[in-house]
């Protein structure tokens, strides 16, 4: 009998099941969009119960596209949107709050307040993250300060926390009848929680954040069995063996295991990660240090981030709240009704600037505009604007690596857009390649889980599965591209020292 891995991605816009063979092949999706809610501006909100609700019929779908039961699923592994901070009641399984979505930037406060006593890098050194309200650390302080009950319950220990993975599995695996609570150290790695060396919780920083530690879960691997589905789940007596944050699932899903190796994610936002081994390298230059993954008992690999806020939902903003386009595929399209920008610079800093900047006091702008500028150039600007950020981060990585990629594989929704494409590769001056299988965030949660119960033997085996399926080689002229780059630095200061007192 065929036997598969299941892998629960559960994102920033939807929850998926993706169904894999041995080859690393999709056998079949599940998917459906959960809200997105906007409370005041700078808050991004997603119901958690909307979230599993999803994920169950996601899981539903999956299984019946592929004419398949449980009894043909070897494991399940999970990705998720990493610092989207849920937080729930452990006696009744129900959320105090809305899960507050890593976009939102409401905790400015309280990471300003943090960052009186040491600057936004006081604990950099121990967790490679500077205090932001990108993570989910200063999102937990907020719901204990600002939902009734909250602090008193989390004192008492009835409070659980976890990023969306944690709540996934703990209810996959009982919920209130025994559901495991646990992350893996990727995610845990995102909270501002972890020390990057001892892989465990600080007490330390927990103290200074006030936040309890009974709240936080287990911390394990990236790869072993967490629990068992539970007897009410269309996926029950199956192991639960994989998390991996989505970036670094999706590193892992392009086999990009070995120092100098790397990937970017386009997605809601952009997220390059250079796997660094199993060195911690601290950033000079405006990147994070976070774990790339750990399989089991075996060592720990650390990795370079740059985390770009803003950019598969820059043009889901032009669907949605300028009504230009009617489905994001037609920017392409539109955008190719023009030659260039005409001179256009779009600075999508809607939640502030993240890496290699890191100003939350930035807001999006739109500059260089003339007469002659249109709704093709506009476009273009946008698409633009993804690989502008990209070639930041990427010159960052090399600075801080002392190795220049000479290759930069790539995945996401976005990489089905040739123009976006073919532009990166001529702002970064090395080939982009786009493998056969572009969901690896999926993939790389479902390697990890099969890795766990010996459905896949090694990393080897997950080496020859990956396929190119497309490149694009630099053709710009070096001069013009580096032109292009010094204006958008020069739009990127017009987005600085927007937000004060009494602008937000």
């Amino acid at each position: 009998m065929t036997k598969y891995v299941l892998a629960i991605d559960q994102g920033t816009t939807s929850s998926r099941a993706i169904i894999f063979d041995k080859s690393g092949s999709i056998i079949s999706t599940g998917q459906l969009e959960h809200e997105q809610i906007f409370p005041k501006a700078g808050w991004v909100e997603h119901d958690p119960k909307e979230i599993w609700d999803n994920t169950r019929e996601a899981i539903g779908q999956a299984l019946s596209k592929a004419n398949i039961t449980r009894h043909d699923i070897e494991a399940v592994g999970i990705t998720n949107q990493r610092e989207t901070a849920v937080v729930w009641d452990k006696n009744t399984g129900v959320p105090v709050y809305n899960a507050i979505v890593w976009q939102d930037t409401r905790t400015q406060p309280i990471v300003d307040r943090l960052a009186a006593d040491g600057g936004v890098e006081r604990f950099k050194a121990k967790v490679g993250l500077p205090l932001a309200t990108y993570f989910s650390g200063t999102k937990i302080v907020w719901i204990l300060e600002n939902v009734e009950g909250a602090r008193g319950k989390a004192d008492a220990g009835d409070l659980l926390f976890g990023t969306t993975d944690s709540w996934v599995l703990w209810n996959l695996t009982g919920g209130i009848e025994g559901g495991v609570h646990a992350t893996d150290v990727t995610n845990a790695s995102r909270t501002m929680f972890m020390g990057l060396d001892t892989l465990e919780w600080d007490d330390e920083i927990l103290a200074a954040f006030d936040v309890p530690k009974s709240m936080l879960p287990e911390i394990k691997s990236s790869s072993e069995v967490y629990g068992i589905a539970s007897g009410h789940s269309l996926l029950r007596e199956v192991p639960i063996a994989g998390i991996l944050g989505d970036q670094q699932a999706a590193t892992f899903g392009q086999a990009a295991f070995d120092q100098g190796e790397a990937k970017n994610t386009y997605g809601t936002g952009n997220f390059l990660i250079f796997n660094t081994g199993t060195e911690i390298v601290h950033s000079k230059n405006g990147l994070l240090t976070t774990v790339g993954y750990k399989l089991g008992d075996g060592p720990t690999h650390y990795a370079l981030e740059g985390s770009i806020a803003v950019t598969g939902s820059l043009v889901q903003w032009m669907r949605d709240n300028l009504g230009m386009i009617k489905d994001a595929a037609e920017i392409e399209d539109l955008a190719k009704t023009v030659d260039d920008n005409g001179g256009a610079y779009f600075v999508p800093a809607f939640s502030g600037l993240f890496a290699p900047y890191w100003r939350s006091d930035a807001r999006g702008a739109l500059v260089g505009l003339t007469r002659y500028v249109n709704k093709g150039h506009i476009a273009r600007a946008a698409l633009e604007a993804i690989a502008y950020q990209t070639r930041e981060v990427l010159d960052a990585v090399n600075a801080d690596s002392g190795v220049p990629l000479t290759e930069l594989k790539v995945d996401g929704g976005a990489t089905a857009n040739d123009l976006l494409m073919q532009f990166q590769a001529d702002l970064i001056g090395v080939p982009v390649v786009r493998p056969v299988v572009a969901e690896t965030t999926a993939l790389g949660a479902a390697y990890a889980a099969g890795l766990a119960v010996g459905f896949w033997s090694g990393l080897d085996d997950l080496r020859a599965n990956w396929q190119e399926d497309a490149r694009w080689e630099p053709s710009m002229d070096k001069e013009e591209s580096e032109r292009l780059l010094r204006n958008w630095k020069k739009a990127v200061t017009k987005t600085l020292d927007w937000v004060d007192e009494d602008v937000r």
